[in-house]
């Protein structure tokens, strides 16, 4: 094995090693680009939440709206925690 594959190796079960032993806090929340090139929310359930750049802007272009629908609402919405 060259010496660069191993150090890539190393690198590798290093960064695996790291992953395991981080504890993700419950409501952490973290990002990822995707794949695809779509920004991945993990921390809010089962799934992450992915969209692209053009609707999370969307999104949070409409923050305001949604915080005050939520607030109008409150009586008909559950809350999961």
């Amino acid at each position: 094995m060259s010496e660069d594959l191993k150090a890539e190796v190393e690198r590798l079960r290093a960064e695996n090693e790291q992953l395991k032993n981080k504890k993700s806090a419950k409501g952490t929340l973290s990002m990822k680009v995707s794949e695809k090139g779509a920004l991945s929310v993990y921390g809010m359930g089962r799934f992450p939440v992915t969209l692209y750049k053009e609707q999370w802007l969307k999104l949070l272009g409409i923050s305001e709206e949604i915080k005050e629908f939520i607030k109008e609402n409150e009586d008909k919405l559950k809350s999961k925690e």
